[in-house]
């Protein structure tokens, strides 16, 4: 089977490369070439920019690919890009999208792919949507062979997951745990929650490469295990070996001292939700998420631990959630 990956060395995307070479996939990785990057080993890689019309034409010119992943797609007007360059030229295009494209905050608190798509809090979600609606219309109208995919919050070796925390630099959240310093925790801490290793993304994802009954049909791959934020950063602590101090802060005054945060709080982390993970798994028997939480960030700590030049700090975050917490909690004593 002859894949293509637009992107395809990101923090998902690299572990789906990986499994898919090791299934014994000739996988094609499309990318400008102008950073190191992983490339696993079998790959071939082709170096272009996806957004210059004349060199993707040249570059595409009586290629066939069984099936293309775009890894990067984000706005309609790609979604536009891909339907020219593509069709006629896959059998199966793969759009990777997100579950923050349901409706927030769910009239349900178990979602499916059913559940409806709404998110007017986050661009970044409604931008997915009007993508995944615009691949719908072509479906119908011109027979495009899309399948969409929904991954939820996924992470990694280079990666430490949490609701309010930096995503350029990690360790600082970590490095706030080791120096006592206390984390800022939306809600009471009690908002269920999924968090996915990308190793277990990357099984599903593979497994719907080339299955032609999958076309037309929406999919989201994460995991069956669900906890509250306060129960992941105990997990966090546990990891480092010491107990996190917490601050609980609704949402609203997080976004007040960090607006950053607003999309992504209100328009996903702090909206409690539950997976039904039932549909992948019809469609791809052998899926099964096995790297849980307490294994998988063990196993980032380790990495960050082993690679000192990642354990990069936020200082201007940082500045930011002490200055929040000290604010926060000066109210509160008012109010005592």
């Amino acid at each position: 089977m002859k894949v293509l990956f637009i992107g395809g060395t990101g923090l998902i995307s690299k572990e789906v490369s990986k499994a898919a070479v090791e299934g014994g996939i000739e996988l094609y990785l499309l990318n400008r070439g102008n950073r190191k990057s992983f490339v696993p080993e079998g790959a071939k890689v082709i170096y272009g920019d996806i957004n210059n019309r004349k060199e993707m034409n040249a570059l595409l010119d009586k290629q066939h690919f069984d099936v293309v992943v775009n890894w990067i797609v984000f706005k309609e007007l790609d979604i536009e890009r891909d339907i020219a360059y593509f069709t006629g030229k896959t059998d199966q295009y793969i759009f990777i999208s997100t579950v923050a494209t349901y409706q927030r905050p769910p009239h349900h608190y178990m979602v499916d792919e059913s559940t409806p798509q709404h998110n007017p809090w986050w661009e970044y979600a409604s931008d997915k949507i009007a993508c995944e609606d615009r691949l719908r219309q072509e479906f119908r109208e011109n027979d495009f062979p899309m399948t969409i995919v929904r991954p939820s919050h996924t992470y990694g070796n280079t990666s430490i997951p949490f609701a309010v925390t930096s995503g350029e630099h990690p360790w600082t959240l970590i490095d706030r745990i080791i120096n006592g310093k206390k984390i800022i925790v939306p809600g009471d801490g009690s908002s269920l929650w999924t968090i996915t290793h990308n190793t277990d993304f990357a099984k599903g994802l593979v497994g719907l490469l080339g299955n032609s009954q999958t076309i037309g049909e929406a999919f989201q791959i994460t995991s069956d295990e669900v906890k509250t934020w306060d129960q992941y950063l105990g997990l966090l602590g546990q990891a480092v070996g010491v107990k996190p101090r917490i601050m609980h802060m609704t949402s609203e005054c997080i976004s007040l001292f960090m607006p950053e945060f607003k999309g992504s709080l209100f328009g996903d982390a702090s909206t409690s939700y539950v997976v039904d993970n039932s549909k992948i798994k019809s469609f791809v028997p052998s899926y099964q998420a096995t790297t849980n939480f307490e294994d998988g960030i063990q196993e980032s700590i380790t990495y960050f631990r082993e690679n000192p030049e990642l354990q990069t700090i936020d200082d201007e975050l940082n500045v930011k959630m002490d200055n929040a917490i000290a604010i926060y909690e000066a109210f509160l004593s008012q109010i005592k």
